[in-house]
């Protein structure tokens, strides 16, 4: 099943596999029931009214993006070649603890065609394609989604204090095009990819896939609501696999990223 949100003359409404559920029915109440049970509501509107209207990041204004860093291999050795600091990259990526930051919030994220930025003070900005958990309040796996954690990596890599400056700020966090629910289970082995286009020529064009991460899906979410409530959900970006060398993003590129069957485009501002 396949969740997405559309903009509508009556506001956002959610649907499934193309059919609105009731407009009563957001994600965050849907994230309130345990998986089971909220499987079982989904599929009972699968064949209500058929849903119109434009696309909007599938996620609501309140509900929180977290990130995991350094969960590959590639992200780890791109954190030590930026930074004067090397050696913490490499202890993270060894422990037991997982590095996890607050993101956004939902009214922050750029949705499915929307714009992503590149900060004015900064002059190495990446794009960061990831797989995106969506967990509900019973710290369980409901899905996932495409996501893209842009990162000014001059100014991380400066000072790793610096990382809220590189991660968070607007147009920093785009998720889309929807939602495919699913059990965990299901997701292993997600194939991730990156292309970057710049004045219709394509400049990046890489891929990946999840098999290469460090930590399990399991893992992470634990650590994250080990003490953390979230009532309504979260998402939850498990890192970065694919990070273009000696590139930074201009106005104008236009970056698209495709996690499993998901899949989001945006372009660049500044």
């Amino acid at each position: 099943m396949f969740l997405k949100k559309h903009k509508t003359t009556n506001g956002s409404r959610w649907a499934v596999d193309g059919h609105f559920l009731p407009p009563s029915l957001n994600l965050s109440t849907l994230l309130e029931m345990p998986r089971e049970k909220m499987f079982e509501v989904v599929k009972a509107f699968s064949n209500a009214e058929s849903a119109i209207g434009e696309e909007e990041a599938p996620i609501d204004p309140y509900q929180e993006v977290w990130a995991a860093g350094v969960t590959y291999l590639k992200s780890r050795d791109a954190r030590k070649a930026e930074s004067a600091t090397a050696d913490i990259y490499q202890k993270v990526y060894e422990a037991e603890r997982p590095e996890l930051f607050s993101k956004a919030l939902g009214w922050r994220v750029s949705g499915n065609g929307e714009t992503i930025r590149i900060r004015k003070d900064s002059h190495w900005n990446v794009p960061e394609p990831e797989l995106v958990l969506v967990i509900n309040s019973h710290s369980e796996i409901v899905g996932y989604c495409a996501g893209n954690d842009v990162s000014s990596r001059d100014i991380e890599g400066e000072n790793p204090l610096y990382l809220p400056q590189a991660k968070v700020y607007n147009g920093a966090c785009a998720l889309g095009d929807g939602i495919l629910l699913c059990l965990p289970d299901a997701i292993v082995d997600i194939p991730i990819k990156l292309t970057i286009r710049r004045a219709n020529e394509t400049v990046f064009d890489g891929e990946a896939n999840t098999s290469m991460m460090k930590r399990t899906i399991i893992e992470l979410t634990e650590f994250l609501t080990r003490e953390l409530d979230f009532p309504n959900g979260v998402f939850l970006m498990t890192g970065t696999c694919l990070v273009p060398d000696d590139f930074t993003l201009l106005p104008s590129d236009v970056v698209t990223v495709r996690v499993g069957e998901t899949k989001i485009e945006n372009p660049v501002t500044m």
